[in-house]
């Protein structure tokens, strides 16, 4: 009884801190773009404690330290290294500086950037329903062990948990998560000295390890950890689940990209990540298990799936009664960020790349605020709902590799060849998840069990590669995957003469934003409040006529962009109306009165951030601030604000 009620205690309080983070995150967010993405303010710490929560999933407290069981400690650690650096490392490396030149809010919107709308909708519905999935587990999983330690009914759990994070994720959006994210990772971080310190009063030091089981570090209860088997568990399917199909083909990790403030943020706060993970979180996690199979041989020794991941409620059951109600928050704040960022990530794609894309293109993001609202109100009445239909979380958590899978594909495969069609990538994605789907539910129905020979992911992979490699060679690729194309226009590309060109409308826009110094794709969109697949459009009318370069052909420098010699009369009152905001959002900053550009006067949270990234590239601001961005002028900036010269 004591127990459930010093949990229940410490739970209200952890619900209140979430709620309260929720409302003042409220006072962060004026349009949309603040909602759905933290207006690209996110710094590199706050990111790295963002990144770090979602690896250190519910579902990680109970599966880490059941490898060690089941494996060995440094085998588990090999597999676990898969996520933290095959995964979240390489991602930051590869995939994060593109992410956040390119300009796309969602994974699905760089789909059409790269290929078509089409792909984009594919995905779209896909990652909708794979988030739903993770998010419905998750609840579900937390729900179990609040109802089995305080002993209040299911119902009641879900609704709760529902109830907390739903209010706070409706009040501050993205800002109320990244608040979550950085609570639950800091409860996360004090548990660990906590645990080995326990570990060590309760047990002994790592000698009494090896003299109670000394192959307990390289072997465990299921016997050697497989390398390259094509049968889950192996190093070869960690690879493709966890690193590949969850992380790189996740839409919630490229909202942590999109939002950081610069393209040095996003990679290095992966990077970190990682490493965090890795060092204080999984290996503590994997001395957990490796410690319960050396104190109870009998209980382990034989142990199966099911018995390794009741591993931490073993531990919690050995150490007193203060630490084990403070120690079991532990998997229930981190169910709960995993569960909100989700959340977040099925609502972005429904706002951004539906509901705006095909009904309102053109509504502002201050518009777009009260909608988003309601659809993260709307998907988590709808997952609730599913928590209690017999096998619902079950059934979309199975089917969340078979959404999230081919995604990650295209990912690598439209980053890294530039013959990739748009063909290709539409078929290699509803092949592959037609395949995986059709597998699981043979599986779920005990028809065909495809596990016993192979991973259902891999299986799906493979399709998909193979129906990518068939059918580029056979369709049309992109102007710049053609061999003739170099990046330059020549006189068939071009103006045949060279004359200089004269560009009006949106393509104006686009050639003035670049002149004026806002030569990335993301700075493009920001400025223009557009869709990046619009704004590339453009970018691709102007390429091909000669009128702008691309750095590079691949890689962030696909999404950067010069004038060439034959773009010429800008009309200099365009370029100056830019200079002027710039002048004006720097005396802003200067008079400290830098809210109100976005309160009073209207000025979307992008378009400022962009501005504001310029003037701090060009050394007019300093900027600071783990939380907002803080910034300050600089020297240069007092003295281009007295003598009224241009940035």
């Amino acid at each position: 009884m004591k127990d459930s009620l010093l949990f229940t205690a410490l739970g209200t309080v952890f619900f209140a801190i979430l709620v309260l983070a929720g409302v003042r995150a409220r006072r962060w967010v004026h349009d949309a773009s603040d909602y759905l993405l933290a207006g690209r303010e996110v710094g590199t710490l706050l990111n790295v404690f963002g990144v770090a929560a979602i690896g250190f999933a519910g579902s990680s407290v109970a599966l880490v330290p059941g490898m060690a069981v089941l494996y060995g400690f440094w085998p588990a650690l090999l597999n676990q290294l898969t996520f933290s650096i095959g995964g979240l490392m390489l991602y930051g490396v590869l995939f994060s500086p593109v992410i956040r030149r390119c300009g796309a809010q969602t994974l699905p919107e760089w789909l059409e950037v790269r290929f078509d709308r089409t792909v984009r909708l594919v995905v779209t519905i896909g990652t909708i329903i794979g988030l739903t999935g993770i998010m419905a587990n998750n609840v579900v999983s937390i729900a179990a062990v609040v109802t089995g330690f305080v002993g209040i009914p299911s119902i009641v759990a879900i609704s709760v948990i529902f109830a907390v994070f739903l209010l706070f994720s409706f009040l501050g959006g993205f800002w109320a998560i990244t608040f979550t994210d950085f609570i639950q990772l800091l409860l996360g971080l004090v548990a660990v000295p906590l645990i080995l310190y326990l570990l060590l009063t309760t047990f002994g030091d790592l000698r009494w390890v090896s003299t109670r089981a000394p192959d307990g570090w390289v072997t465990g209860s299921a016997g050697a950890l497989p390398i390259l088997s094509p049968r889950f568990p192996s190093v070869l399917t960690s690879i493709l689940l966890f690193a590949t199909f969850l992380v790189w083909g996740n839409n919630y990790y490229w909202l942590r990209s999109a939002s950081c403030r610069t393209e040095q943020a996003a990679r290095n706060s992966f990077v970190w990540a990682g490493l965090l993970l890795a060092v204080f979180v999984y290996a503590p996690l994997l001395l957990i298990g490796t410690y319960i199979s050396a104190a109870y041989p009998e209980l382990m020794g034989q142990a199966d799936f099911l018995v390794a991941t009741t591993v931490y409620g073993v531990f919690l059951r050995s150490v007193p009664l203060l630490f084990s109600s403070l120690l079991l928050l532990v998997p229930l704040a981190a169910g709960i960020s995993t569960a909100t960022t989700a959340h977040m990530g099925a609502t972005t794609v429904v706002v951004r790349d539906i509901y705006q894309r095909r009904f309102r293109p053109h509504a502002s993001p201050r518009a777009l605020l009260l909608s988003s609202r309601l659809v993260l109100l709307a998907l988590g009445l709808l997952v609730w709902l599913l928590c209690f239909y017999p096998g619902g979380p079950l059934i979309l958590f199975a089917f969340a590799n078979a959404w999230l899978g081919p995604p990650a594909l295209l990912i690598v495969l439209g980053m890294a060849w530039r013959r990739f069609t748009a063909a290709a990538a539409l078929w290699s994605t509803v092949l592959g998840i037609a395949v995986m789907a059709v597998l699981t539910v043979l599986q779920l129905t005990g028809i065909f069990a495809i596990d016993q020979y192979v991973h259902v992911g891999l299986a799906g992979f493979a399709v998909s590669l193979c129906t990518a490699l068939v059918i580029t060679p056979l369709s049309r690729p992109p102007y710049y995957g053609e061999r003739r194309w170099n990046g330059a226009a020549g006189p068939s590309q071009g103006d045949p003469g060279g004359r200089p060109r004269h560009y009006s409308g949106r393509e104006a826009e686009v050639v003035h934003c670049i002149a004026a110094g806002y030569r990335t794709l993301a700075e493009i969109t920001d400025m223009l409040g557009i869709d990046a697949a619009d704004a590339h459009w453009l970018v691709e009318r102007l390429d091909r006529d000669g009128a702008i370069r691309r750095k590079s052909l691949r890689g962030p420098g696909f999404y950067t962009f010069r004038l060439s010699a034959q773009t010429s009369g800008l009309p200099g009152d365009a370029i100056a109306s830019i200079n002027s905001e710039e002048q004006r959002v720097l005396r802003s900053v200067a008079q400290g009165r830098l809210r109100n550009l976005a309160e009073r006067e209207g000025v979307s949270s992008l378009r400022l951030s962009a501005v504001l990234a310029r003037l701090v590239r060009e050394g007019y601001c300093r900027e600071s601030g783990f939380w907002k961005r803080q910034l300050a002028v600089t020297p240069a900036g007092v003295r281009l604000l007295e003598g009224g010269m241009s940035v």
